[in-house]
């Protein structure tokens, strides 16, 4: 690394990313931890029927947020915005934790309290994720940008593994509502870190808060979500109840175009479309988003299933997935910082990506531990090679004032192509699952166990053959589909172009107060 390249960076980056990781680790933990600690919560609370809002509150409130999230950091300054929502995030564990206690009412409401305490919860974790992506941006330039970035690539990998862990030893030694009340102490040594430590270039800007656009973005992507969560669960896919969400989805769409095209300053800039990388990259990570999100989110379901594993033992065999992504991660990132090439990073994730999912399809009952391993290995290098470069890319390709807007819409594509990923390989799975010998079984004298792992295995040798067979094939059939979108990750990353990235943020010092500059010397001085 040369001086100018040690310059770029200032001196305390790495107390500041001590503080980052933290963060983005709270975010992508808790969206993992609470899986395996539902099963105990539903048996608190009851209301099994509504048990899946859980989730689904959580990724609504992470998804509809982010975009704001990232305009407000660009208008009033990250850090400001950035802490606001680590304190949202908190608050909203806070409450999670007590949801259902004799402070708050009793159990009665406990399903109730939690889903809304986690969509509070969501929409501070939305500020999280994007507010990382833009920090860094504003501490690092491009050029230097992938090193930290691999790191938080990393982070995510091991959030992946981690949380269901995490989650079942804490609900099986403590109880659920550690899993909400863990994140307390650690956010709060990031919130402490950051808000003593991290000092970030402000811009003098006009604040007017598209308020409009972002109530019609919200109507829209609720709408969507609650059309891939209800749509054949809830209601018929032609009830008129999702024909009604659909027509409130393409309605408030289209008013939400109109109205950023006439915005002072619009929550999503449109403007950021015309650039040919930008909008490659965007429907990347949609496509990352869809296929990955979507379909990985039937290893654990096969693991404990058809291979036998339990809850603990599930996490631990997807070390191979998170191993694979981690080290390309921090090997693409080094690379790009070292050569400041970037463009074939996407076209080999896009190419590994594909592979892992035909390897996929291969599954059936007599898949060996060994097997599946050596597909996540596959799976998880073409993941570390796409998800944080999709991120340096959206970054390079706007102006620093746009920085957090683009960080925001590239957590957005990526978050809405993994929600409505869950819902179609979900239809997927259910419809190859009803026609199976495996759902005859279910539907017929299997009903009250379902596909219940404890269950399965106290079945009859033949009858476990033929079920575990009928799941296995169905779980194959995810992942024929997610080829289908994991191939055109490569053809497009193919039409990104390759544009030097800069080694400087090019911040204008006429754009900033006295105090605000003296705030960036500050970050530059060394640090005791």
């Amino acid at each position: 690394m040369t001086d100018t390249q040690r310059a770029a960076a200032p001196p305390n980056i790495r107390v500041v990313l001590a503080g980052l990781m933290i963060a983005m680790m709270l975010a992508m933990l808790d969206n993992m931890i609470v899986s395996t600690a539902l099963p105990r919560i539903v048996g608190e609370f009851g209301g099994l029927n509504h048990f899946t809002w859980v989730v689904t509150a959580y990724v609504l409130g992470t998804t509809v947020s982010t975009p704001i999230w990232g305009k407000l950091g660009d208008l009033y300054g990250r850090k400001a915005v950035f802490l606001t929502s680590i304190g949202i995030f908190l608050l909203g564990s806070a409450l999670c934790g007590m949801a259902g206690s004799e402070l708050l009412g009793g159990p009665g409401d406990g399903m109730i309290q939690l889903i809304a305490f986690r969509a509070l919860q969501g929409l501070g974790a939305g500020g999280l994720m994007v507010g990382v992506m833009a920090i860094i941006g504003d501490l690092v330039p491009p050029r230097e940008r992938g090193r930290y970035q691999g790191m938080i690539a990393g982070i995510m990998a091991i959030a992946m593994v981690a949380g269901p862990l995490t989650g079942g030893f804490i609900t099986d030694n403590l109880s659920w509502r550690w899993a909400f009340y863990i994140n307390l102490p650690l956010g709060g040594a990031a919130l402490v870190l950051l808000a003593t430590r991290m000092h970030l270039p402000r811009y003098r800007t006009e604040h007017r808060i598209d308020w409009l656009g972002a109530s019609l973005l919200s109507t829209a992507i609720t709408a969507l979500v609650l059309i891939t969560t209800w749509g054949g669960n809830e209601y018929a896919w032609a009830s008129a109840q999702i024909f009604g969400l659909v027509a409130l989805t393409v309605l408030s769409t289209g008013a939400f175009v109109l109205v950023e095209r006439r915005a002072p300053e619009p929550i999503l800039p449109l403007g950021l479309f015309a650039n040919r990388n930008f909008a490659v990259i965007s429907a990347v990570g949609f496509l990352l988003g869809f296929a990955m999100f979507g379909a990985m989110n039937f290893l654990p379901l096969f693991q404990q299933t058809v291979q036998g594993a339990t809850a603990t033992e599930s996490g631990l065999l997807l070390l191979p997935l998170m191993f694979g992504m981690l080290a390309t991660s921090i090997v693409a990132g080094r690379t790009i910082t070292r050569t400041g090439r970037y463009r074939i990073f996407p076209i080999i994730g896009g190419v590994f990506l594909t592979a892992g999912m035909v390897l996929f399809t291969l599954l059936d009952a007599g898949t060996s531990r060994v097997e599946s391993a050596l597909y996540m290995i596959v799976l998880g290098v073409g993941m570390g090679f796409l998800m944080q470069t999709s991120m340096l890319i959206a970054q390079n390709s706007v102006e620093q004032r746009d920085l957090g807007a683009a960080s925001g819409a590239a957590t957005f594509f990526r978050s809405i192509g993994g929600s409505l990923g869950i819902s179609l390989f979900g239809a997927v799975f259910n419809s190859r699952l009803q026609s199976s010998p495996a759902g005859e079984y279910i539907a017929g004298g299997g009903g009250e166990t379902g596909v219940d792992p404890a269950a399965l295995r106290e079945l009859p040798a033949q009858l476990r053959e033929t079920v575990l067979g009928g799941l296995a094939g169905s779980i194959a059939g995810v992942f024929v589909w997610a080829v289908l979108f994991a191939v055109a990750v490569p053809v497009l990353a193919w039409f990104i172009k390759e544009i030097p990235l800069r080694s400087t943020n090019n911040v204008p010092t006429d754009r900033q107060t006295p105090e605000e500059q003296a705030e960036v010397a500050l970050s530059k001085a060394p640090v005791a």
